[in-house]
């Protein structure tokens, strides 16, 4: 009956929807908008500027008018007229004001903003202009539920201060504000009559929060101690306050459903069932409880949970909550899924009766055999119509809006995934995202509002997030040619011919990636447990890399001391030394396979070579250090072994990801550090075994290798506290031209494109020993 009732609401909502409120209320969802005052946003404009250009702050002048432009959309006019002095910039909110600050400085003054480093050098006379800029789209979102855990889980203040600043600099009015969320379910579990010790098995370690909120896992890396509650708290708050301020929507979560296991006894008459297994975690780990939305329980849940998480934060209606994130609904029934969805959503409204509900899109890709025609519309349409709001989470490579059909009349934001687990590797698809975003947004009847950044890992690959960026004021594509030049120019600080060729041999090469199925960015050989049976993907022309590292070196006398020139030519020679790897490893085993001893001994000891210097290019840059990200971590203990269990949490994430190696090498990182201590110990115990078979004439024994790596070297990196350097250890120019000079002579095209190396997160080697209870000593101090 409830049902029904909703439904009709539905049909009466979608009526007044279509014939009476129109356009407007449509593409601007309503109520999500800002909900401070002009003034308040004014100054947290000015106070971006002043933050970002102390010295020349006062050559800008930033204020807030909401009529500049249409309603639902934002609007930016730069007025700089000759012989002024005064740059000033007006915008429909906070956002707007400092997007069109960012617009001028990119693309008047030349100047460049990112994630790495900036460079900021004014002209001495700015440059005169009358602009206005409308976006092309409600929304431009930012943040996947996985970037909190792989790129933003040791961030203090001011390190999302600076994040929040880049946001607003770049024209994000819509991002996700997670943080705290765990201190909000412990208030609501306890009075819910679980105890401490039921809390503590459910939620698990800083790292790997993003997937304990999923359903997913459960307690792994944990227990979370009570001073990451307060300090988190402290935390959202600052969060929350700067997003408001500068007009940016914070989405807040909502309950999905997934409980500790405590509820079976707390609770014996809910319907509860065991979430599946996900990526091989064992039981100690593995599968929560889903508390079936159609359950009366969950309604109670999430209302108490919903309205704590308000008292504490406040709202701005809107909502992100994911249910069947890499898991399945326990039927395809039509009717039960739509009895599903309109439960978590009835959940929502209970306690914000304007909710809107956000609703990541990966379950449509990920589970795409299960989520037919039929069962996605029976889910999304028994929600009212513009009520949720869809990220179609990987649009550049996998988008769904038109399989679904405009996902059957809820609007959706076109979304660049780009990255999985925030491994480092050049990678792009710089023409898709060029094309892809106008033909969702020109869709016949579509329901497109926005453009997002959904990365799983960030600090990576800055050009394309740069790019993808301006999709969301662009109306035609871009000319690349065109704007690969100018990005070079703005990111280093200078015209170079050298650099613009660099820039142009990698912009048709390693971003123009045109396989839509390739799904493990950044999972090389070099980083993966050594195997006979690894291949590796390579879409591009490594000739013309090796030419974009030439042409890139010799713009090293111009730029020798620009700090982005330094990342992006350590980033190139680390991918050139990926690539030789690659190619290394497929002689050495050919080698090994014929029983050529001494074509097998040479490769091998090359493999060590470029190793070591691997390790010696990206130590000299702050950008790939693991010190930095380890530091990050102990920084955040309050006592000697929180900062233990911080740090086993930050090496397992990017190593064994798992007790076990259940997700191995998948958030795998080449930096400084993890290379010399990670990578190289384990080839080289690899190469030893491979040489003791062909010297000894004895067969290779690949699963007791594999034993002997995740206990000999994988394990004790984990629970290693050995320190590594914070800062930058020698000259990266100077270091990139020594390994040039050993390197480049040595790189051949290969002979044919190699075969994908295609690997999921459910599949890992199971091992027979080294059965560890690596958490029985936290747990019993906490």
């Amino acid at each position: 009956m409830e049902l029904q009732k909703q439904l009709l609401f539905t049909v009466i909502f979608t009526t007044y929807f279509i014939f009476i409120a129109g356009d407007d209320f449509y593409v601007t969802l309503g109520h999500l908008k800002v909900q401070t005052s002009d003034r308040v946003q004014t100054e947290a404009a000015n106070g971006v500027v002043r933050r970002l250009i102390s010295d020349k702050a006062s050559l800008f002048q930033l204020t807030v008018d909401p009529n500049l432009g249409p309603v639902g959309k934002d609007t930016f006019k730069i007025v700089k007229e000759e012989g002024a002095e005064i740059v000033t910039i007006v915008g429909t909110s906070g956002v707007a004001a400092t997007w069109g600050f960012h617009h001028y400085l990119k693309y008047y003054c030349h100047c460049h903003v990112s994630w790495d480093s900036d460079q900021l050098t004014l002209p001495e006379v700015l440059p005169t202009v009358n602009l206005t800029v409308t976006s092309a789209d409600r929304f431009r979102y930012y943040q996947n539920v996985c970037t909190t855990s792989y790129s933003f889980v040791w961030w203090d203040w001011l390190r999302w201060e600076r994040e929040i600043d880049w946001m607003a600099l770049n024209g994000i009015n819509l991002a996700l504000a997670f943080t705290g969320q765990e201190a909000i379910w412990q208030r609501v579990y306890l009075r819910l009559n679980l105890t401490q010790d039921d809390i503590s098995e459910h939620l698990s370690g800083p790292a790997f929060l993003a997937w304990m909120r999923m359903g997913n896992m459960r307690g792994f890396g944990g227990p979370l101690p009570n001073s990451w509650h307060r300090q988190s708290l402290v935390l959202q708050h600052f969060i929350l306050d700067r997003m408001r301020e500068l007009g940016i929507v914070p989405v807040l979560p909502a309950f999905a459903g997934h409980v500790p296991r405590a509820f079976k006894r707390l609770y014996p008459d809910a319907s509860l069932s065991l979430m599946a297994d996900w990526c091989n975690f064992r039981d100690e780990y593995c599968c929560p409880y889903l508390l079936d939305p159609t359950d009366p329980l969950f309604r109670t849940v999430g209302s108490m949970f919903l309205s704590e998480l308000i008292a504490e934060f406040g709202t701005d209606h809107i909502y992100n909550c994911d249910t069947f994130n890499e898991m399945v609904p326990q039927t395809a029934n039509l009717t039960y899924l739509a009895q599903v969805s309109n439960a978590i959503f009835s959940a929502m409204t209970a306690v914000d009766t304007t909710a809107v509900w956000m609703l990541q899109g990966w379950l449509f890709v990920n589970s795409m055999a299960f989520w037919g025609e039929a069962q996605t519309e029976a889910f999304l349409t028994s929600v009212p119509l513009g009520r949720m709001l869809i990220l179609d989470l990987q649009s550049e490579l996998n988008p769904q809006y038109k399989r679904l059909h405009s996902y059957y009349g809820q609007p959706f934001i076109w979304c660049m995934l780009h990255n999985f687990g925030g491994t480092l590797g050049l990678y792009g698809a710089v023409e898709n995202v060029n094309q892809r975003v106008f033909e969702g947004r020109n869709l016949e009847n579509g329901t497109m509002v926005g453009t997002g950044l959904t990365p799983e890992g960030i600090n990576q690959n800055y050009v394309m997030y740069d790019l993808m960026t301006e999709m969301g004021w662009r109306t035609q594509p871009a000319n690349l040619t065109e704007w690969f030049s100018l990005y070079a120019e703005r990111r280093y600080g200078g015209v170079n011919i050298h650099a613009d060729k660099a820039w142009q041999l990698l912009k048709s090469g390693v971003y123009n990636c045109t396989q839509d199925d390739y799904d493990m960015h950044g999972a090389d050989i070099i980083c993966l447990r050594p195997s006979l049976g690894s291949t590796e993907f390579v879409w591009y022309n490594t000739t013309e890399l090796a030419m974009a590292w030439d042409e890139l070196l010799d713009a090293s006398e111009q730029f020798h001391e620009a700090a982005n020139y330094q990342h992006d030519l350590v980033d190139l020679t680390r991918q050139i030394l990926q690539v030789k790897g690659g190619e290394l490893y497929g002689t050495l085993v050919t080698a090994f396979r014929e029983g050529n001893i001494t074509i097998f001994q040479e490769n091998a000891q090359l493999l060590r070579t470029l190793l070591a210097d691997l390790d010696l290019v990206l130590s000299s840059n702050k950008d790939f250090l693991l010190g930095r990200w380890l530091e990050a971590a102990k920084a955040l203990g309050t006592t000697d072994l929180e900062k233990q269990l911080y740090e086993y949490n930050a090496r397992n994430q990017i190593t064994l990801w798992g007790p076990h190696g259940e997700i191995l090498d998948y958030a795998t990182k080449q930096w400084g550090g993890v290379v010399s201590h990670y990578y190289l110990p384990r080839w080289n115990l690899f190469l030893d075994a491979l040489n003791s078979s062909l010297v000894e004439g004895v067969p290779f024994n690949q699963t007791f290798t594999a034993e002997r790596i995740f206990n000999e070297v994988e394990v004790p990196f984990t629970l290693d506290t050995s320190l590594f350097p914070t800062l930058p250890q020698g000259d990266s120019v100077e270091i990139a031209k020594l390994v040039h000079l050993r390197w480049r002579r040595m790189l051949a095209q290969p002979a044919g494109q190699r075969i994908p190396y295609r690997r999921s997160r459910s599949s890992s080697l199971t091992v027979s020993s080294g059965q560890y209870r690596i958490f029985s000593f936290f747990a019993e101090q906490f």
